[in-house]
């Protein structure tokens, strides 16, 4: 079974880029995801927080993530703390995750994560993409998500720039067009990475 790595900066497509993968048959693990419900589940995870932010932090059981964001995207010992408090639970559920793919006979588990590279996450999987747009294609989107510009240019900025992302990942998505464009450049690289291991399947 193959193991792709899925990652870009917010607003980049990285998640719909996955669900194409899985729409083509591909397992998809969302890393992000799951670091969100590690912040509302986990004891140890959820006492962490606690600490690096006050108690205050949560509220009816869920952590006021906006807040949190503008804590650590401005406050990078901060950041650290939290990756570092949350990433190694994450890359223990992936491997559950890998086993439970390779079990259903899955030929691939795509691990979609935006800090692939810097959480250390790309070395759990074979090979890597990297999803860029534009910086002003993928302010527009934040906006339309709710964002202000100031936070969506201080999200864009905390993150690795697309250079460093061409430089790190095996395969680059452009995605800067519609989504039938997005559609047929991820198809091509499925075809380069999964249809000899569908084959065989």
């Amino acid at each position: 079974m193959k193991l792709i790595g899925v990652t870009g900066g917010i607003g980049s497509g990285k998640t719909t880029v996955c669900d194409i993968l899985r729409s083509l048959g591909c397992a998809v693990f969302n890393a992000d995801l799951e670091a969100k419900r590690l912040q509302e589940t986990d004891a140890d995870v959820i006492a962490g927080i606690k600490n690096l932010f006050g108690d205050g932090i949560y509220q009816s059981g869920v952590p006021d993530r906006k807040k949190i964001a503008s804590i650590v995207f401005s406050d990078s010992k901060k950041l650290d703390a939290l990756n570092r408090l949350i990433h190694p639970k994450v890359f223990a559920l992936f491997e559950a995750a890998k086993a439970q793919a390779a079990a259903s006979g899955k030929p691939a588990l795509v691990k979609e994560a935006a800090i692939l590279f810097e959480s250390g996450g790309a070395r759990q999987v074979d090979e890597t993409i990297a999803v860029i747009a534009d910086k002003a294609v993928r302010v527009k989107r934040l906006l339309e998500r709710g964002l202000s510009e100031a936070e969506a240019e201080q999200r864009i900025a905390a993150q690795l720039s697309n250079d460093d992302l061409i430089k790190r990942a095996d395969y680059v998505i452009c995605n800067n067009g519609t989504l039938d464009d997005l559609k047929r450049d991820t198809a091509k690289i499925f075809h380069q990475l999964f249809e000899p291991l569908l084959k065989k399947s």
